[in-house]
């Protein structure tokens, strides 16, 4: 069999020229950037800089204002999300009324299943073993962040864009948010994160992308993601 040139294999997520502006006021860009398989990116800024925007820019939630967005090397579509993007936003998407298990059987509905796993395992991976008949409602906020990470466990979407996982979390969740994302990362995944808390991704030297509205001076487009020592604990 031939030898795979990685050189050819495009990557994960790739931004071109990509910004975004609200009532002609630029929130962030022109970005360059690109994810391939095995990295983990943080995202970087005050707040107001951008950081949810450009997430839901990339996830399709919001058409950027100029620029595109890159799938495995193609235009991003929403026909093309489901199966491709898992988004953790501040909302979960989980409904309070239905049980942690019935959540989780709801997201494997709309975005397919990962191999080898079940609804079942994704909670007692995520900490929630016995507490699969729940209401959402009844649950603490860190246990409705751990049933939407047990969700991200179950999709066999490559791309993570996760804003600020480790809200909500104690010092075990968010040494559980490490663990998923190294366990993605191994796998070939790629993952886009938010974080203003002083816990954050603590694997290697993760790339960073730093965001302002402000556009240089001599026109050229920041380029994000060269290698920079991890944020301290």
């Amino acid at each position: 069999m031939p030898a795979i040139d990685l050189a050819d294999t495009p990557p994960l997520l790739a931004a071109r020229a990509l910004a975004y502006a609200r009532n002609d006021e630029p929130i962030f860009g022109p970005l360059d950037f690109a994810l391939g398989a095995g990295d983990v990116v943080l995202i970087e800024g005050d707040n107001g800089s951008g950081k949810t925007t450009l997430l839901k820019v990339l996830s399709g939630l919001l058409e950027p204002t100029s620029g595109e967005v890159l799938l495995n090397g193609a235009v991003l579509t929403l026909a093309r999300l489901s199966h491709q993007v898992a988004l953790l936003g501040h909302l979960l998407g989980l409904k309070m009324e239905l049980s942690a298990l019935q959540n989780l059987h709801f997201a494997v509905g709309l975005g397919g299943i990962r191999p080898g796993i079940t609804p079942q395992i994704a909670l007692a991976g995520v900490g929630l073993e016995g507490y699969e008949d729940q209401p959402l409602r009844l649950l603490s906020a860190g246990q409705k962040k751990r049933v939407g990470l047990a969700r991200l466990l179950l999709v066999p979407a490559a791309l993570w864009l996760l804003d600020e996982p480790y809200a909500n979390l104690d010092r075990d969740g968010i040494g559980l948010v490490n663990r998923l994302l190294e366990t993605h990362a191994r796998r070939g995944g790629a993952a886009l994160i938010t974080s203003h808390g002083a816990y954050a991704y603590t694997s290697g030297t993760p790339r960073r992308i730093a965001l302002s509205p402000a556009v240089p001076n001599d026109g050229s487009r920041p380029s994000a993601l060269s290698p920079q020592p991890s944020p301290s604990a």
